[in-house]
């Protein structure tokens, strides 16, 4: 049918029916004509869906972490950021946990690897050689690895100092916003960590 000798054989089949209109069928203008329809005012765009402030640092979604008998404090820890605590409601809790979260990964990550740190090695030092070996194996993109090379920096907003301080410091509070902006750009680390 989608070829032109097929459309032409088509439409004699259906002349041979007497199912084509003929000059019977034509308008003439003398017929009554239907009254037009009232024009109707052009739709309005409907407005931007806004996006719902997330409540939780971890957003509820699936990341595809399998977890094992090995890795359930993890695990409690993970699902307590992800479900059970507010960042406008439990700052201090949130930015405390997130910090065990991000070193209990790390050390995760390691001794699946068989990754080796000293014993003085730093959060930031023990980060940046996980970081290391996940880009080596393109677990991370050079986005994420950049950012970690810079975690050990004190003038960086994502930094260990940062999140030491949420630990240690009896003046520094930890703003809702600034937890969710160092989870945003630790997030695909601390879940390559996870994965392994």
């Amino acid at each position: 049918v989608w070829d032109n000798a097929g459309k032409f054989s088509y439409l004699d089949d259906l002349e041979g029916e007497s199912v084509l209109p003929n000059e019977n069928n034509l308008i003439t203008g003398k017929e009554k004509s239907e009254p037009k329809p009232k024009s109707q005012p052009a739709p309005k765009p409907s407005p931007k869906p806004k996006r719902e402030k997330r409540k939780t640092l971890i957003p509820q979604k699936e990341f595809g972490i399998d977890w094992t008998g090995k890795s359930q404090r993890i695990k409690s820890i993970w699902e307590e950021l992800q479900f059970s605590l507010y960042t406008d409601e439990h700052p201090n809790a949130v930015s405390v946990l997130f910090r065990v979260l991000l070193e209990l990964s790390v050390e995760h990550y390691a001794t699946e690897n068989g990754l080796n740190f000293q014993q003085n090695d730093k959060l930031a030092t023990r980060l940046e050689k996980v970081g290391d070996q996940l880009f080596r194996h393109n677990k991370i993109d050079k986005k994420q690895h950049d950012a970690i090379k810079k975690f050990g920096q004190f003038d960086q907003l994502v930094s260990a100092d940062t999140l030491n301080r949420y630990v240690h410091s009896y003046t520094f509070t930890p703003s809702p916003n600034h937890i969710e902006a160092i989870w945003d750009t630790l997030a695909d680390l601390i879940v390559a960590c996870l994965k392994g």
